[in-house]
């Protein structure tokens, strides 16, 4: 008959080895999330810095410049062009909403997503500052459907997910302490 401490040994034993197993796994897990991460931010570089580049106006002659001589056209070098790029770029309806970092302000985010911050901020802090999705819905003047209020409801869940606001209780949402602070 095996003892009761022998079998609590065993069964430690198969504890321990499923533990490094899981450990095994999240570790290849995290290091396939941080390559995507890597891959992802430099897509989002790339489609920045493309939109800067087609943002700034060209003169019609630029492009035909030196093409009736034969010769490659010359460019005059711009004295404003700085001024004509925006240092950061405000983001459109259906863009990503980066993870929070102290250098990012509110104007990286989509419009709908500015204006949830943007209230939740004139909230200030405290009791009075966490709200439901039906709360902020209405606050927002949007139409309490259930449409609406889910859709609230998504956005106030990635917001919490990527640090812009928190979710102290389920269902109920404030602003983070970093975006308050830095707003």
């Amino acid at each position: 008959m095996a003892s009761v401490v022998g079998l609590l040994e065993e069964r430690e034993l198969a504890a321990r080895e499923r533990v490094e197993e899981l450990r095994e796994v999240a570790d290849r897990v995290l290091a396939e999330l941080a390559e995507a991460e890597t891959a992802w931010h430099e897509w989002l570089i790339a489609r920045q810095r493309v939109g800067e580049v087609l943002s700034v106006p060209r003169p019609p002659e630029a492009g035909e410049a030196g093409s009736a001589a034969g010769e490659p056209p010359v460019s005059e070098p711009a004295t404003n062009a700085p001024a004509e790029v925006p240092a950061t770029r405000a983001a459109r309806a259906g863009s990503i909403v980066p993870v929070w970092r102290p250098a990012l302000s509110v104007d990286v985010l989509a419009p709908d997503y500015q204006r949830i911050l943007a209230m939740l901020a004139e909230r200030g802090t405290g009791r009075n500052a966490v709200m439901t999705c039906q709360e902020i819905t209405a606050a927002l003047g949007l139409e309490p459907a259930p449409a609406s209020v889910e859709g609230v409801r998504s956005k106030m869940k990635r917001l919490a997910d990527r640090g812009w606001a928190v979710e102290p209780s389920p269902g109920r949402f404030t602003l983070a302490a970093g975006p308050a602070c830095a707003s």
